[in-house]
């Protein structure tokens, strides 16, 4: 790991957004609330502030950042769901990973439930695309 002893503690945030394409009738299906492992948007949020608090747990670079605060918020659209993570901290060093590993790993527990639905007649899902994973926006403090 870098060594950031030196570095002055600073309100850090970032957020992060990622989407999960998904069939139609999937999406139909979540705002029916007839998914059979329950409402994947409240597991998801769950999924993902466990993750953005364990980061450094699963990425062996990361340091163990103390997280002030922690927002996921889902917008479903005709065939995709938009998944935006805002992370805050005040410490060394930034939390943009935090941020990005609470996306994916909302995204990850989307799929998760919803695979059933998603699955053609030979087991594989074609449909389904986790994409556009990026950090929208870092701001370090002064």
């Amino acid at each position: 790991m870098i060594d950031i002893s030196a570095k002055k503690d600073v309100e850090r945030i970032a957020v992060a957004e990622g989407k999960i394409k998904l069939k139609r009738e999937t999406i139909r299906e979540i705002k029916r609330g007839n998914i059979k492992k329950g409402n994947p948007l409240v597991v998801a949020e769950i999924a993902s502030l466990l993750a953005i608090k364990n980061t450094f747990s699963t990425i062996p670079h990361c340091h163990q950042i103390p997280i002030t605060s922690a927002k996921v918020n889902f917008e479903i659209k005709d065939e995709e769901i938009v998944c935006k993570c805002e992370v805050k901290a005040i410490y060394k060093t930034g939390v943009e990973m935090e941020a990005l590993h609470g996306v994916l790993i909302a995204l990850l527990t989307i799929w998760d439930m919803v695979k059933y639905l998603e699955k053609d007649d030979k087991g594989n899902y074609p449909a389904t695309l986790i994409k556009d994973v990026r950090v929208l926006e870092k701001i370090k403090g002064e």
